[in-house]
């Protein structure tokens, strides 16, 4: 409980020093770049999507946000979650012939060293993605997401999960065919 408790205070003190922000993720090979109040876009594909986790839970508050989509990938429920064997959390996964639909978030880059430690970045098993996404104009925009190497075999989402994701997309205006898609993922027992 008291190690919880450390890393949950060192999160917080790593999303408000630039500095140790930046050192940390230099140790972690991953790249810190930028002033930390430039504008980023960060595409949510998962449970991000849904107020209640990305405004609620992760504490973000967004500068302005757009249904948006990523050609090039396929949405998968490939990694292992807790309790194991009956829920599995969205991913990415390169497909030329697919596309994934999803809220991109316009962030500071501060706020998105802040979601990343929410996310567990840059200690976890995600890694930042930067991708060419569109919003739902078809204007271009250079965003990043969160991926991680899955299993081979895909699992159902928990019936929470997946609804998190069909809620988010409903409710931030997402394409009718799309949210058929996400209607259509059968939920674990």
């Amino acid at each position: 409980m008291l190690l919880i408790r450390l890393l949950l205070k060192l999160r917080g003190t790593l999303a408000r020093s630039w500095w140790l922000s930046w050192c940390l993720y230099r140790l972690y090979r991953l790249p810190l770049v930028g002033p930390p109040e430039e504008e980023v876009w960060y595409f949510a594909y998962g449970a991000n999507m849904h107020d209640s986790a990305f405004r609620g839970w992760r504490g973000m508050r967004p500068l302005d946000w757009r249904p948006g989509r990523v050609r090039g990938f396929r949405l998968r429920f490939n990694l292992e979650w807790r309790p194991r064997g009956k829920a599995a959390p969205a991913n990415l996964f390169a497909d030329p012939e697919a596309e994934v639909w999803g809220v991109l978030y316009r962030l500071t880059r501060r706020d998105l060293v802040r979601l990343d430690a929410t996310e567990g970045i840059p200690w976890s098993w995600y890694r930042p993605l930067w991708l060419d996404a569109e919003d739902i104009n078809g204007h271009p925009l250079r965003a990043m997401t969160y991926i991680r190497h899955g299993k081979e075999v895909d699992s159902r989402p928990s019936l929470r999960y997946i609804t998190l994701l069909r809620d988010g997309a409903r409710s931030h205006g997402l394409p009718e065919h799309y949210i058929r898609v996400l209607e259509d993922v059968e939920a674990a027992r």
